[in-house]
């Protein structure tokens, strides 16, 4: 007998969608058995007219946790990803006291944040300028991935040169690890700041300007230049504009082993909505043109973005407050984990009329794959975690401070309005969240570790 049958629905794979059920066990996908087909099951959820997608995993998130913990907590964030249909998250080394740099501090964050987790989480590594020889180790414990900085990063982390950022992909090569980098170029950007303070030029407009499309693309180039020169596995995180998709496409035509995200926000707000609402949409790389939006699904759809991640990079309602450091200095980061999956559905889906299938394959096939958790993670296939969202394409929703799980209810997508909504989120079998209610138990989450 299985420990649960979900009947009915819809199941949605990276390349179809099954009239399907779905029967768990012990944690794992035990069996996918067509319509009628209902063996026994201690308990049984009927999913008729909804789709089954399998978990969604969120290639970039920060959960501030330990240090920062009035942004975020792993309790509240991982709470939140529940309810949004997120059964993974893939946390940051930064904004974390102290950096996640070494096996030692590693370590100390697992035993910190194991017991507050919701849902199952991996860790990206730290990749500074003074942890090269912690690089390896971090690698051996378990970290799917290491995370730099080409452009201009918060006073608690550290950029690289192109030339330190060179020596670290060679390192990472000899273990076959993947680096992932924020690619904005630091000169460009510094440069057109101390241009806007010089000038006294501080609207949003100007904060627009200090980032433009190129900054982003000279450093993506140049990382794609690296990756070809050390041979070494690379991921370009939050990729805004399809300039910069279309340069990652063309390298990976090449043969590059080069992937890469984008956020939801990239996918349905605008640099007017920076203009119109400020610093709450403020982020960086900053929101771009109405046209780049429509642009960048048709890169998310064709595979070359085979990531869409949140990049919640959360804060207290009073650091994004403009008055006081203006636009260049009011946080840039935008809050997002919980509604990543109905943002890309209602959007994608929906509104678009792109397949279900899209979500499978950029919300856990390709982030699975991306961060070496697959077979684990990723699909709803036998012998894999039965991570499981049940999406309702007919529940209207509109997010609200109120609906929001974040240690601070603040988000550039309130009052955001759409169709498709995820019902039911479990994790290894178990019901985490249910209509829009958590209803797991802490502790629950465990770390999951790149395969070998």
């Amino acid at each position: 007998m299985y420990d649960v049958l979900i009947k009915n629905g819809k199941v949605v794979t990276s390349d179809d969608v099954l009239e399907a059920n779905v029967a768990v066990k012990d944690g794992k996908v035990a069996a996918v058995t067509s319509w009628g087909e209902e063996p026994e099951a201690k308990e049984v959820i009927d999913a008729a007219g909804k789709f089954v997608f399998p978990g969604a995993i969120d290639s970039h998130a920060h959960l501030n946790d330990p240090g920062y913990n009035w942004r975020e907590d792993y309790e509240h964030g991982t709470a939140a990803a529940g309810v949004g249909g997120l059964t993974t998250i893939v946390d940051m080394p930064l904004q974390n006291e102290p950096a996640m740099t070494d096996g030692k501090i590693m370590d100390a964050k697992e035993a910190h944040v194991s017991p507050n987790a919701y849902v199952d989480y991996c860790f990206w590594g730290g990749l500074t300028d003074y942890n090269f020889d912690a690089l390896k180790e971090m690698d051996e414990k378990g970290c799917v991935a290491f995370k730099s900085f080409i452009g201009p990063v918060s006073p608690d982390y550290v950029s690289l040169s192109y030339g330190q950022a060179r020596e670290a992909l060679q390192i990472i090569k000899s273990f076959d690890g993947r680096a992932g980098f924020h690619c904005e170029d630091y000169s460009i950007i510094k440069w057109e700041e101390a241009r806007a303070k010089k000038e006294g030029r501080n609207t949003w407009r100007d904060f627009l300007d200090t980032r433009p499309v190129v900054a982003e693309l000279i450093a993506t180039k140049a990382i794609l230049d690296l990756a070809r020169d050390t041979g070494c596995k690379v991921h370009i995180c939050h990729v805004s504009h399809p300039d910069v998709a279309e340069a990652i496409a063309e390298a990976q035509a090449e043969g590059l082993d080069v992937t890469a995200e984008t956020c939801s926000h990239y996918l349905c707000l605008t640099e007017e909505d920076v203009i119109k609402r400020g610093a709450i949409c403020k982020c960086a790389p900053p929101l771009r043109t109405a046209d780049a939006v429509e642009e960048m699904w048709d890169y998310v759809n064709a595979g070359i973005l085979s990531c869409v991640g949140s990049d919640h990079s959360p804060c207290a309602d009073y650091e994004k407050d403009e008055t006081k450091d203006g636009v260049l200095g009011a946080w840039g980061g935008i809050s997002g984990i919980q509604n990543v999956m109905q943002v890309v559905y209602s959007e994608g889906v929906d509104k678009r009329g792109y397949d279900p299938t899209l979500l499978a394959r950029v919300l856990s096939e390709g982030p699975a794959k991306t961060f070496g958790i697959y077979g684990k993670k990723g699909a709803i296939k036998v012998g894999f975690d039965a991570d499981i969202v049940i999406l309702d394409p007919e529940k209207e929703w509109e997010i609200t401070p109120e609906s929001l799980y974040y240690v601070n209810k603040i988000s550039a997508f309130v009052g955001l309005k759409g169709k498709g909504l995820p019902v039911c989120t479990m994790v290894r079998g178990q019901v985490v969240a249910k209509d829009g209610q958590l209803v797991g138990t802490k502790g629950y989450g465990e770390l999951v570790k790149k395969l070998k």
